[in-house]
């Protein structure tokens, strides 16, 4: 990452939080992720690269998130969370497999949906 994007993101953060604070009427989530995913290499060299970031976080790799495919750690800012994340090779082609069979199959028409939306 460059420095001229590292600044940017970083005056956005404050323009918001700014932004946030002085309109108090505009609502808020519950809870901000911010996502660092690294570029797509090898699960080797990903992997490699979330150990780096986790130490520079000091924090764990999340063991929750490898039987999902993913390989990160995380932490906490209260409800702002900054996590890397790798997608590993086999998630990815599972993900891939499923998103071909994407607009081949559709679900039968709900009687009178319209009318149950306006409800």
């Amino acid at each position: 990452m460059n420095d001229d994007h590292r600044s940017a993101l970083i005056a956005g953060l404050r323009a918001l939080a700014d932004f946030l604070e002085a309109n108090p009427a505009v609502p808020v989530p519950r809870s901000v992720n911010v996502l660092h995913f690294p570029q797509r290499g090898s699960d080797a060299e990903m992997r490699a690269e979330v150990d780096q970031i986790a130490e520079l976080l000091g924090a764990p790799i999340d063991l929750l998130d490898q039987k999902f495919g993913h390989y990160g750690a995380s932490v906490r800012f209260g409800p702002v969370e900054y996590k890397a994340v790798a997608i590993l090779a086999a998630r990815r082609a599972e993900h891939e497999a499923h998103m071909s069979y994407e607009g081949c199959v559709q679900p039968d028409p709900i009687p009178n949906a319209s009318a149950a939306q306006a409800a």
